[in-house]
This record gives structure tokens, sequence and C-alpha cells, in this order.
């Protein structure tokens, strides 16, 4: 699909100001500029991120009463019961509240749904389970905003809840608990609204052990270790990797590098990470966080969680073996539904008239239609929801993935009477619905986003950061991109624009979808690598002249650098 190329605006006094006053590369201070870094001190912190640089997690609304309930539970040897969700996210939150409250002189039991059996949420008949056990507070993490009536339940059986969640709420019904902590609740002023739901769950373990008697020493080195599992959730949930994300992501990062926790060691080591002397968010995305969230997937989550609890990599192997198995069958189920809807969809291509793409099919693997949504986002560029029907129950299960500029959970908002039941966020969210609703929901959705939605929002938007000749790419030069790293969401990897760039060679096509190329531009030449691209083989021959859109990576094969292919221009696609 042909993209539109735009480069990113920046103010130009801004990033002269920043270039001057720390003394750094013009290229660097205006990619610094274009991500809206220009105060000195913001400049500063960017750069150099450290754990001191985070807030005071008291400065979130109902923080004092989680934690004064915890602690009270923690004296009395009160039971507590962790409500989890079954990603990466939800289980790395869970892993991480249990070793705090543990610390904290405590204990706590968990639960993580099945994600077929139970769906997305928390349930009414676990917490009457929790009740009959005799478990006095429920602590939900990564869910639970928008459980308002099993919050009711529980404050019935008389079970106190403390909802930790990121997503956003339903400020007409929010759940009567205890404390509800949440940043993007009504009426709470904390800074930082982008935290991951660990994220969440690291400022309340933050609170509960900042209060023990601990030197200030030990209590630097727990939180700065502990932030090696919340960077593994925060980056796999796709949080913006800006301010305290920015933080725990590169803290967590440096930390992952000395992993002593056997299950970390072992799943480093399933993913091919244990020997790489430098680890990136992309590490963490790629390989990290579709091995944990296969768990949740195609089986149940409750092995992640075995797997970080487990006490010797004895232990931890077989589990994170297992999670690798599972991600190569996700991987598989995965490809079978992507094939399946592309092909429809190609026999009746989606048209303007046709803005919101809803697919669904008997069977299709739930776990993983949340990937197939993406992926067709990526092809076809419009929101998309993707339903696995069961005719027994007369349900399908959904995932919604979005597009930039619409805002899906406000569109699922808009047609909420045709669900059972759904939640979620502005570019993800996931829904229950009758099987037999689907046409309507398909047409009242199609409505909405053709409403809201213009003809240029079809066409999928490539911000590329600057001009750069390939023979620019030097040490030097990447020595000072590194600086802006971790990359992702918010801080999105510099992609730059070459023209007329020659093909050095026939591209060679790897595993059917990909394509290798040798570049060559003047007198500088690289190996470069076009993801998915495989359908332009047939125009791509030696001494043909381009235009490349393209970010810059270290060849970890055969050193030096590499480029990744973003867009490739020729005469025909122009």
């Amino acid at each position: 699909m042909r993209k539109r190329w735009v480069y990113r605006s920046f103010d130009r006094a801004a990033a002269g100001r920043i270039q001057k006053e720390h003394g750094l590369s013009e290229q660097l201070a205006v990619m610094l500029a274009q991500r809206g870094v220009s105060e000195p001190d913001d400049v500063e912190r960017f750069l150099n991120p450290t754990l001191d640089q985070m807030h005071d997690p008291f400065l979130m609304k109902g923080m004092r009463e989680a934690v004064e309930r915890i602690r009270r539970a923690i004296a009395n040897s009160e039971k507590i019961l962790i409500y989890g969700d079954y990603d990466v996210d939800g289980t790395t939150a869970v892993v991480l509240l249990r070793k705090a409250i543990e610390m904290a002189g405590g204990q706590a039991e968990y639960h993580v749904p099945h994600r077929v059996r139970e769906g997305y949420g928390m349930r009414e008949d676990v917490i009457e389970r929790a009740a009959r056990d005799d478990v006095k507070v429920l602590i939900s993490v990564d869910t639970g905003i928008r459980d308002a009536a099993v919050v009711a339940k529980a404050r019935e059986l008389g079970i106190d809840s403390i909802v930790t969640d990121h997503h956003l709420p339903d400020e007409a019904d929010m759940p009567q608990a205890l404390a509800v902590v949440n940043p993007n609740q009504p009426g709470c002023d904390y800074p930082e609204k982008g935290l991951a739901g660990v994220g969440i769950a690291f400022k309340l373990a933050q609170a509960l052990l900042g209060g023990l008697d601990w030197p200030p020493a030990r209590l630097a080195s727990v939180m700065r270790s502990m932030l090696k599992i919340v960077a593994i959730g925060t980056i796999a949930d796709l949080a913006p990797l800006l301010g305290e994300n920015r933080v725990i992501a590169k803290v967590g990062l440096e930390e992952l590098l000395r992993p002593r926790h056997p299950g970390l060691k072992a799943l480093l080591e399933v993913s091919g990470l244990s020997s790489k002397a430098s680890l990136g968010a992309g590490d963490i995305g790629f390989r990290i966080g579709p091995r944990l969230n296969a768990a949740g997937r195609m089986d149940t989550a409750r092995s992640v969680i075995d797997l970080f609890e487990a006490e010797t990599l004895e232990q931890a192997m077989p589990i994170a073996e297992s999670l690798d198995r599972l991600n190569a069958e996700r991987q598989t189920a995965e490809q079978a539904i992507v094939d399946e809807v592309v092909g429809r969809l190609m026999k009746a291509p989606p048209t303007d008239v046709a803005p919101f793409i809803v697919m669904y099919g008997e069977g299709w693997h739930p776990g993983v239609i949340g990937i197939v949504a993406g992926r067709v986002v990526d092809r076809f560029h419009r929101p998309t929801i993707v339903l696995s029907a069961d005719s027994e129950t007369g349900l399908a299960v959904g995932s919604g993935r979005s597009i930039p500029g619409f805002h899906l959970l406000e569109a699922l908002e808009s047609v909420s009477g045709i669900f059972e039941r759904f939640g979620g966020h502005k570019q993800a969210a996931g829904c229950t619905v009758k099987i037999d609703r689907i046409p309507a929901l398909t047409r009242e959705l199609n409505d909405y986003a053709a409403n809201a939605l213009g003809p240029e929002d079809f066409l999928p938007l490539l911000q590329l950061d600057a001009e750069l000749s390939l023979a620019s790419i030097t040490d030097d030069f990447m020595e000072q991109l590194a600086r802006l790293a971790p990359h992702g969401m918010a801080n999105p990897t510099p992609v730059f624009g070459a023209g007329a760039v020659e093909l050095a060679a026939d591209p060679k096509v790897l595993k059917e979808r990909h394509l290798k190329l040798r570049l060559r531009q003047d007198e500088a030449s690289f190996e470069a690598v076009a993801w998915r691209m495989a359908e332009l083989e047939p125009s791509m021959r030696r001494g043909r002249s381009v235009d490349i859109a393209y970010s810059v990576e270290a060849d970890d094969y055969w050193g030096g650098w590499r480029l990744n292919l973003k867009d490739i221009r020729t005469s025909e696609s122009d």
C-alpha cells in the first residue's frame, strides 16, 4: 500500500537552543525538538533518565488508602488475592506485586483468567470462590476499572477491593472500591498518565516498600531490580516511552543485561538474547513479549508466573522452552487466520464506503485474533475488529486495533448496546457480542467511521525525521543517535529519507515474504532488509535507482550497520 511520506515538524529555534546549550549535534538537537523535548531540564531528563526522576507514588489518587489496607492485611494475616490479566502487562504485574507483598511480610494468592474459558476482565464466580476461601482483600492489576458490578459483589461478600488499572474508566460507572489507583480516573493529578498496568503495580510496590524500615540504598537497589520485569510489561504493552516509562525502559533494559533470576535467564536464553551486549525495546517487543504472551494466547498464563517464581535454572528452562513452543504454535495459528481474512478482503477490497473492517470466523483461535487485527490494519489501514465465533454459545469474542486519529474505544462506546461486554483504549480494544448482532455491529461501526474519517485517513502516514545520505551513517553519528533510545510509542525509532539510491545487486527473497538488498549511494554501500515487501522483487533489479525511507540498526551477524527499509519508492509506485 502506498504511503504518504511526511517529515516531522519541529521548532527550529528550540533545536538551535538545544544544540548550543547542550553541545549536541544538529541532527540530535532536531530529533529532540521533533519529539517535543525542548526545555533544558527536559533535555537532561530525556538523555539521562534516572530513578530519581520518578514521581512520589502517593501523588496518585487512592494510593494512600490502598497501601494502608494492604499493610493492615499483612499485620492481621488476612488473605489477599491478586486478580490479573492474561497478557504480558497483567502477568508481570501479578509477579511484581506478589513479590512486593512477600517482601513486606505478607503473602498473596493470585488468579489469572483463562482467555478462552473466562475472557477479559474480572468475574463474579471467582470472587464468590474467593469469599468462600476467606479472602479479605482483592487487588486487581491491569484490569477492574470497568468491572463495577464485580467490585460491588466483592463488597457484598465482605471483601475490600483495591482496583489498580491503567485502562480508561467509564466515568459514569466507576467501581465503588475501597481504593481505585488509576492515573486516568477523574480527580487524579498524578503527572504520568501513560503508565502500563505493571507500571501502576510498581508504583504501589514503591509506596508499600518505601514505608518499611529499610536503608535508602536497599530500597533503591530493590526498585532498580524490579524495573527489569516492569520494563518487559511496559514495552510489550506499547506504553508511551516518555517520562516515567522512559526511566522504566532505560533502567530495566540495562538491568536485563545482568539477570540473576533463573526465570529471566531461561527466558533470555530461549529468546536468543543471552549473549547480546545490549538490549533494545525491539528485543522485548519482538522476542520476549511474544513468548510471554503466547502462554495466555494459546494455553494458560499461569506458566508465566511459574517461570518468574522458579527458584533454579533447572526448574525454569522447561517452562521457558514450553513458552517458546507455544509461540511457534501461535505464529502458525495467526498466519492461517491472516491468510483467510486477507483472502476474503482481496476478493472484495474495503473502500471508503466501508471504512471499518469487521471479520469473523467460526473457531478462529481467540488467543491470536488481536494480532490478526493488527496485521489487517497494517495491510489495509482501516480500524479493524476480528471476532472468533462459537456457534454453540452463540457468542463471538473480538479484538480490535485502530489507525492514528481514530479512537477505537469511543467508537465502541457509540454502539455499546450491541455488546455483551467491551473495554480497551484508543488504539486497542476487546469485546464480546452475540453472533446474530455482528451484521448490526458492522453497519453501525461503518456509519460511525464514515463520519469520523476522511479519504486521507485511509492512506498510511510514514513520518520521517530527516533526509540522510548513506555517507552520513558513521559510527559517530550512530553513537549520537543511540542517546535517543530506547524507542517505542511516542519516541519512535528515527526514520530517514534518501533519494537516488542504487541497487548494487539483484535482491534476494527471504522466507517468501522479505527482501534482502545491497544499496549504494555515491561511495557508501549498505546491506538492507525490507520486511514483508517480497512482492516488489520483480521490479527491483540491479542498477535501478529508488528512493528509500529507512532506519539504521546494528547488524548483529556481520557487524557494522544495516538499513531497515520502511518504504521503497519506484517510478511505478509514484
